[in-house]
């Protein structure tokens, strides 16, 4: 088979990859890569050191005594967060916990709106569903996790095996501890860690502020740079008292970690060292030209669009009525943030001529895979078989950016799909009845979360408008059945299927949905089964997971086993650089400085802003842009206590040249000496192509100074208790 690596060429060179690294490596530019934090002192120790860092790696990472990475948790899943006190106490984003914030809050307790300042650890609120990670130790399991694989065998086979592998390693890992453990490919399955942690369940709502504060500015602002957003919320973590995790209790008590950060007051200028301590998401900076292309020009595009429909529906009802916003606004958030992620990241990518890029290096890589029979043997036919990889694939991605994005997006129609599994239980006649009420119970809980966040009328137009655009853009043939059977006398108005449905369904209506599941009976699946909200998920749902998906799963691993060998090529090809790994939500260090940047031609941005800019961004005709008054009396009266600047204003946000990615909100920023100076909260709309490919002059990340967090801690919300828990250095 052409373009493979031999098992013991390819393990071979990964035995010694690292250390030839270090001898044949050229510095990338400042602020580029997302670094494995065990690999500091051999391969970023010495640059990092070069550019001002006062600290040594195993003052960063050590599994031998405690470190910075003891201090560092991956936060819900999704973000990251910081311990700053002995006592568990950790610092996030606002938007990291607004959805905690938001499942706190009601009409008469809006703590989104109000914000929230707990006066004793007693009145600290319980966050069901939030949990914490913390990363105990990593090491390399490649060999353990290939073994048994060879070149001759086929991706299928080649996955099985290695999912046996990792199910192994993860159980032995951890067999007789309370820890949790997950390996992780890297550099798309080069290279396997093992990751050990500590889950801890019992996390507690400690302050936030109110969201003209910590979301200033809203979606207007966001992604943008000048930003005046005080993007924080705090939080902390409970133990049982054998200091170990545990499930929330009133008995359990704050958590003693091995480490947490200290907090400096000293500011910073442009230039000095930074790093950044966090779990980025996801990156793809080594995709052939054809992997950049279906991201940015035909997936962007798709969800670009759909998105800002049901923006705009959201948006609207949203305007109406106060608890419909409370109600939506989370889910506001998390559709506008990758509506306008996407957007800038397709801008970015033009601008950069990413593309031609690619393209302009794929015929190097393709003239020296030629260059020897070695190399064409291994590589000689992998970039064609990739393009052609994608070429099928692209009208399969279509139709399944279109079912999630359109279909599945539709609430009623997710909510309904979690019904699937009671009317096989019912159907079964084997089914127990204990386990059939267990899980009428599980659905009765699961209802009752979903209404008190559901507004039907937004759904109905929603669903109406969605449908539309499948039908109108669709490939016929990927369309779910359902439209060539009950919504075909729709399909001129869809609006009127739409307004049928939400007329005839049980499952739109709390009152109804609730009175059927307390009286459940086996038969009664077939209520569901007719139910038309029931039969329009399941259709969509079929289509994707019957048609769809099992085609694209076959796709999606012949492209990643190209992706895998493509990779390897790159890094034989370029072995005088250092590769840094793509983010997969694993802990990861990136550093840089400081530093402003030019967005346009005759534009200038400054590396910070100040609470001035928030006064004069005020307007009481617009929500994003409404200051409170308390804000404004301190403000007026340079009441900063000891945050305030040198030069005397009050700093609220910086710029870096961190390289970030999504799950780095909330990571810490830190100095030259290890200590807390900011909060990453975003990156600027001119870099966010960083995901693809990293532009040095214009990707910057976004931070929240930390002594405007320290300000409206205890200047607004009058929260010096907590600032009593934090070592503070001035």
């Amino acid at each position: 088979m052409l373009f493979t690596l031999s098992m013991e060429t390819n393990m071979t060179r990964w035995m010694f990859f690292l250390l030839v690294l270090i001898v044949r490596s050229n510095w990338l530019l400042a602020g580029e890569g997302m670094w494995i934090p065990m690999f500091l002192e051999q391969l970023n120790q010495k640059q990092m050191q070069e550019m001002g860092m006062k600290l040594t790696a195993e003052d960063i990472y050590s599994v031998n005594h405690s470190s910075l990475k003891d201090a560092i948790v991956q936060f819900g899943g999704g973000c990251t967060a910081e311990i700053i006190s002995p006592e568990g106490l950790i610092l996030t984003n606002h938007h990291c916990g607004y959805g905690s914030i938001q499942r706190q809050s009601s009409l008469d307790h809006d703590y989104l709106t109000d914000g929230f300042w707990a006066q004793t650890n007693a009145d600290e609120l319980p966050c069901s569903g939030l949990s914490v990670t913390l990363l105990v130790r990593m090491e390399e399991v490649t060999e353990k996790v290939l073994q048994g694989t060879d070149d001759k065998m086929n991706q299928m086979q080649r996955i099985k095996i290695i999912r046996q592998n990792l199910e192994q390693i993860e159980k032995e890992a951890v067999q007789g501890t309370h820890y949790e453990a997950k390996v992780r490919s890297f550099y798309y399955g080069n290279q396997y860690f093992l990751f050990i942690n500590e889950v801890f369940k019992d996390v507690r709502l400690v302050g936030a502020p109110p969201s003209s504060i910590g979301k200033f500015g809203g979606d207007t602002d966001n992604w943008m740079w000048p930003r005046h957003t005080g993007d924080f919320s705090i939080f902390r973590i409970y133990a049982g008292k054998d200091n170990n995790p545990a499930s929330f209790s009133p008995e359990n008590i704050p958590y003693q970690p091995k480490r947490f950060l200290s907090v400096s007051l000293k500011g910073y200028q442009k230039g000095d060292f930074t790093f950044l301590f966090g779990y980025p998401g996801s990156t793809r900076e080594y995709l052939t030209s054809g992997g950049v292309n279906l991201t940015a020009f035909e997936e962007n595009p798709i969800r670009i669009r759909l998105r800002q429909k049901r923006l705009e529906i959201m948006g609207d009802a949203m305007g109406e009525s106060r608890l419909t916003r409370l109600q939506y606004a989370n889910k506001y958030n998390g559709v506008a943030n990758g509506w306008k992620k996407m957007i800038g990241e397709t801008r970015g990518i033009k601008r950069l001529n990413v593309v031609a890029k690619k393209e302009l290096f794929e015929k190097q890589f393709q003239s020296w895979a030629d260059s020897l029979e070695d190399r064409r043997i291994r590589f000689g036919g992998l970039l064609k078989t990739l393009e052609m990889s994608y070429g099928e694939y692209l009208p399969l991605d279509r139709s399944s950016v279109y079912l999630t994005e359109a279909g599945q997006a539709i609430e009623i129609v997710r909510f309904a799909a979690g019904f699937r599994d009671l009317v096989k239980m019912s159907q079964n006649r084997e089914t127990n009845r204990e386990e059939l009420n267990k899980k009428v119970e599980n659905l009765k809980k699961t209802s009752r979360d979903f209404y008190k966040n559901y507004h039907a009328g937004i759904d109905e137009k929603a669903m109406s408008s969605l449908l539309e655009e499948m039908h109108k853009n669709m490939d016929p043939g990927a369309l779910p059945a359902i439209f060539q059977n009950s919504l075909k006398p729709y399909q001129d108005n869809f609006s009127g299927y739409a307004a049928q449905l939400f007329r005839h369904s049980i499952l739109v209506d709390s009152v109804k949905l609730l009175s059927f599941l307390d009286g459940y009976k086996p038969f009664h699946c077939k209520r569901l089964e007719k139910d038309p909200a029931y039969q329009l998920s399941m259709s969509i749902y079929d289509r994707m997971d019957r048609d769809i998906q099992p085609k694209t799963a076959e796709l999606i691993a012949r492209i990643d086993s190209l992706q895998r060998i493509y990779m390897a090529g790159q890094m034989e090809m370029q072995s005088h650089l250092l590769f840094y790994p793509d983010a997969n939500s694993t802990l990861r260090i990136s550093f840089g400085k400081v530093d402003d940047y030019y967005p346009a031609d005759g534009v200038h941005y400054n590396y910070f802003t100040t609470l001035d800019g928030v006064m004069q961004k005020e307007d009481t005709t617009i929500h994003d842009y409404f200051v409170e008054p308390k804000l404004k009396a301190l403000f007026r009266a340079k009441d900063y206590a000891r945050y305030a600047d040198k030069d005397g204003s009050m700093h609220v946000a910086f710029t870096a040249s961190n390289h970030t990615s999504g799950g780095n909100s909330g990571s810490p920023v830190l100095n030259a000496e290890g200590q807390l100076i900011g909060i990453n909260f975003d990156r600027n709309w001119e870099g966010t192509m960083s995901d693809l490919m990293y532009d040095p002059s214009q990707c910057r990340n976004i931070c929240l100074d930390i002594r405007y967090c320290l300000f409206i801690i205890e200047k607004y919300g009058g929260a010096k208790r907590l600032i009593e828990e934090m070592l503070i250095i001035e």
